[in-house]
């Protein structure tokens, strides 16, 4: 592409290009002044090139130089050159070379930045405010490109595997699937409201009915939650969906995805297939439906060890029905009270009563609790912990998926204590299977759907919902887990009409309900609904892990802070009285209050 400002970008020009004459346009990254002679490093998305400017040979634009400042806007014209030996800069491609220049042309000031952008600085609300200027930054710049091509690959990849890509409504309805929904009044039907998609779940499945039968789409979703650092109000989703398919068919093909987007944008080959756990093994080893498993550190069941124990905490565990389980953080008795003491607070926040332990140092076990423990008991802790002199003992009593996480909490805290997570940066891939199909809420007094409610139920206990053992059923739903951080999930789906509505009477929906938030669906899935299944990747977390970015809002280019507001714009903020009225809506927070 010709343009008037440049002939080539800055991140081309090679020591054969010498001699030739060229024109460079960009930011002003640094000026330096070598006793008259200029020096500064243009930036443009490319790259960067060393400009020199010798008042000798061009005096007019040397002069200019002078009054150069950090991100001006310019364009230069001149002669290649190789840099003099020993000068040479072998951190940049360009590093050979210099362009002499004999013109400048200064396109637009720069005033003062509110930050420097060689540096990362902490204040997080100052860069999104700026965003436009954090963006300009090399790690930032080199995110956004990643995000680009992992996206083509995925669409290339898809393409060649027979899938269409739909874009489905962001104007939808409202209809209870877990997260809280963004509402949009409709101005043209005063009292109703659309809902932004927490994600085109229901359109995909009615895309499979109508005879697509394999679907993606790059889906922009919305969830009205609680953030944190991998979580947006609006994210963005590799969403697919198949017909005719089994689970293993649909993991293969999302494992073989994944390859070919590591192999193109990390020289990175992986093994596959990736490991597959159940729900209830990851749980009880590593205490989290997301398991982390680049180190050890698992969870052991001492329930026999303790069912005649003196203890009173574990042996009352016992009594009614819960755990005794326990991690052995190898080498780590050196732990100062404090930190004890924080774990302590940490096991709970999390459900627990408190943290029993035991310290190995010099041969002797310290604890409170060892006073209570016979020898038999300290001798099978021994053998089935394998405990050594240097370790530390930590001990969950009570139910078991509380115990599991609690003591799965502390084992992250763990490692992060003893640096025992691989600063290699390798990928551990894990498939997390045989979910729980419902789950009881003790605050709604009802059964929930552990994913969504169209998920569909393993075949073999399908009797189970007969005879209402619905904490025993389980789902055929999956998880993707990349290095203790869930990617993606997804599941077969239910295709029946008569099963859809066994599944919805369970979650305690009416038929009425039924029909006024699902009759879409329903009616569907009765003219012929093919078996189908699908999952969705969290793209902005997957970005964001294989760029080693610290938060998921280092790969959005324009993200909310944590606590919703996108700072740069303003947003949200307070509507005009006239478009409320036109919406026949009205707030209720005082004017006051109001930002």
């Amino acid at each position: 592409m010709t343009s008037p400002y440049r002939t080539i970008d800055c991140g081309s020009l090679r020591s054969q290009d010498a001699g030739s004459q060229h024109k460079l346009c960009g930011w002003v990254q640094s000026r330096r002044d070598h006793g008259g002679v200029i020096f500064i490093d243009l930036r443009d998305r490319a790259g960067i090139t060393q400009v020199v400017f010798r008042p000798e040979e061009a005096p007019q634009a040397s002069q200019l130089a002078h009054s150069l400042r950090t991100e001006d806007v310019i364009s230069v014209f001149g002669t290649v050159s190789k840099r003099l030996p020993g000068t040479e800069n072998p951190k940049l491609p360009t590093g050979e070379i210099e362009l002499v220049a004999n013109q400048l042309e200064i396109l637009n000031r720069a005033e003062p930045l509110p930050f420097p952008l060689d540096e990362r600085i902490s204040n997080e609300d100052l860069r999104l405010t700026y965003r436009y200027l954090d963006l300009r930054r090399k790690e930032m710049l080199q995110n956004l490109h990643l995000r680009h091509r992992i996206c083509k690959i995925i669409r290339d990849f898809l393409d060649r595997h027979g899938f269409l890509e739909i874009e489905t409504p962001i104007l939808s309805k409202s209809t209870p699937e877990g997260a809280r929904d963004f509402l949009v009044p409709s101005r043209l039907n005063p009292g109703t409201f659309y809902a932004l998609p927490q994600a085109p779940q229901q359109y995909k499945q009615l895309l499979m009915v109508a005879g697509c039968e394999r679907y993606f789409q790059i889906a922009r979703c919305f969830r009205d939650e609680d953030l944190r650092a991998d979580r947006q109000p609006e994210f963005t989703q590799l969403d697919i969906e198949v017909s005719f398919i089994q689970r293993d068919d649909l993991l293969s093909l999302i494992e073989n995805l994944i390859r070919e987007i590591l192999a193109h944008t990390h020289q990175h080959q992986i093994s596959t297939p990736f490991p597959r756990i159940s729900f209830h093994e990851a749980i009880n080893r590593f205490g989290s439906d997301k398991p982390d498993t680049r180190f050890n550190l698992l969870l052991h069941d001492l329930s026999d060890i303790f069912t005649s124990s003196d203890f009173k905490v574990f042996r009352n565990a016992l009594d009614s029905g819960g755990v005794v389980k326990a991690i052995n953080a190898k080498g780590f008795a050196s732990i100062t009270t404090g930190q004890i003491q924080a774990l302590t607070e940490l096991a709970v926040a999390h459900g627990a009563k408190g943290l029993a332990y035991i310290k190995v140092e010099n041969g002797e076990w310290k604890s409170p609790i060892t006073k209570f423990l016979s020898s038999t008991e300290k001798e099978s802790l021994r053998s089935r912990l394998n405990i050594c002199d240097g370790d530390l003992v930590l001990f969950g009593a009570g139910q078991w998926q509380t115990v599991c996480n609690v003591l799965g909490r502390i084992r992250l805290r763990i490692a992060e204590l003893q640096n025992l997570i691989p600063s290699d940066k390798k990928l551990h891939f894990l498939w997390v299977v045989d979910f729980p199909l419902l789950e009881w809420s003790e605050e709604e007094a009802k059964w929930n759907a552990v994913h969504h409610p169209f998920t569909r139920p393993k075949t073999e206990d399908l009797p189970l919902l007969d005879s209402e053992k619905f904490s025993q059923s389980r789902a055929e739903a999956y998880d993707l887990v990349l290095n203790g951080v869930e990617i993606g999930g997804g599941s077969l789906r239910i295709h029946e009409a008569q099963l859809q509505e066994k599944m919805f009477n369970i979650l305690g929906i009416s038929p009425e309900q039924q029909q006024q938030l699902f009759g879409h669906l329903l009616r569907a899935f009765r003219f012929g609904a093919p078996p189908h299944g699908g999952i969705a990747l969290g793209l902005d977390r997957l970005i964001m892990l294989l760029a080693g970015a610290e938060t998921i809002r280092d790969v959005i280019a324009f993200p909310k802070n944590n606590r919703g507001q996108e700072l740069m714009t303003g947003a949200p903020a307070p509507a005009e009285p006239r478009q409320l009225r036109e919406l026949a809506i009205a707030s209720t927070v005082p004017p006051t209050l109001r930002k």
